[in-house]
């Protein structure tokens, strides 16, 4: 697959990128080792992972610095993407788009990341109390500055949307809309994979046109496309999963012919071919400007989502996909 630099963001596409989160936020708290989470960082970078995808809220702040250790020696091997505008308090999460914030949140985070300039700089949420146009226009007079190369821009959770049928992209559509008028959107983030391909039908073409980048993110089904999860297994109570609605030993086996579907292919095309490296080389087949952004906190697993870009999918496979079962979960 060819790998080439695309959108104002300038990502690689044709790779796949490494999402950091899991390292020290959302999953499983007593597997997150820095020492195992310094070697999985490398081992992505060694592997041609260049994408590097973290945020100020994730420990809150500890994600970042880990990154920091590994860029102090391999700058030049990453593409850097960190996220702005929401901060973690005790059991709750709230949005903070005031400019002077923003600013002074950049700053902390080059010197958490130690690099003197982002690549992407994304906005995680828009505050509902302030203009979006405010909170872009601080983020581009950072760019102007030079301590960020691009802005890009996170989609609104959409859980809620699915129960009711709504179409899950229109607000984020309109912010983006709004803020292209401000200053060029580099890329759009936001869930796409074989259980969650909603971003196809509206958000993914809007950046196609425009030449914006997607960043594909839990291509692999927070864990369960890989195939190594088993129904009823239960999560510790900080894992995002305990609370998810396709997490429950009912879903969880009702979805099994959605992993099944994907290691038939992975096995008709033996050698190391993966259910992980099927859903992987599903979300790069996706559009041009698809960057699948998986996470995971061990080396062997980031060697292995990296090399899905060799894995070439067949007109028969890509159908037999289309045919898998729609995901279900507790709301249905």
């Amino acid at each position: 697959m060819e790998r080439r630099a695309i959108g104002a963001a300038g990502l690689e596409v044709g790779a796949v990128g490494l999402g950091c989160m899991p390292m020290s936020w959302g999953y499983t708290s007593s597997q997150q080792r820095g020492d195992r989470s310094l070697r999985t960082v490398h081992s992505a970078l060694d592997a041609g992972s260049t994408l590097l995808d973290t945020a100020d809220m994730y420990g809150p702040f500890t994600n970042e610095l880990l990154l920091g250790r590994v860029l102090r020696e391999r700058r030049a091997d990453a593409f850097v993407s960190t996220k702005v505008g929401l901060l973690v308090g005790d059991q709750h999460i709230v949005a903070n788009g005031r400019p002077g914030y923003v600013k002074r949140a950049c700053d902390a985070s080059l010197r958490r990341l130690q690099t003197d300039v982002i690549d992407l700089y994304q906005l995680h949420r828009a505050d509902p109390e302030i203009p979006v146009e405010e909170t872009w226009g601080a983020m581009a007079e950072l760019v102007g500055a030079g301590k960020v190369r691009a802005l890009g821009m996170c989609a609104v959770g959409a859980r809620a949307h699915r129960r009711s049928g709504a179409h899950l992209h229109e607000e984020t559509i309109r912010q983006l809309e709004r803020i292209q008028q401000v200053f060029p959107v580099g890329a759009v983030q936001a869930e796409l994979s074989v259980w969650s391909p909603e971003a196809l039908e509206r958000l993914l073409p809007w950046c196609e046109a425009r030449g914006v980048g997607f960043l594909a993110a839990m291509p692999l089904g927070n864990g369960f496309l890989t195939g190594t999860l088993t129904p009823g297994q239960g999560f510790e109570p900080d894992d995002v999963r305990a609370r998810h609605p396709r997490f429950t030993a009912e879903m969880m086996a009702a979805n099994q012919p959605v992993v099944a579907g994907l290691r038939r292919i992975a096995e008709r095309h033996g050698g190391d071919a993966t259910p992980a490296r099927v859903a992987l080389a599903w979300a790069l087949g996706q559009g041009r400007h698809v960057v699948p952004v998986p996470g995971t906190k061990r080396p062997e697993w980031a060697v292995e989502n990296a090399g899905a870009w060799k894995l070439e999918l067949t007109a028969h496979d890509l159908a037999e996909i289309a045919g898998l079962p729609t995901a279900r979960g507790s709301w249905d």
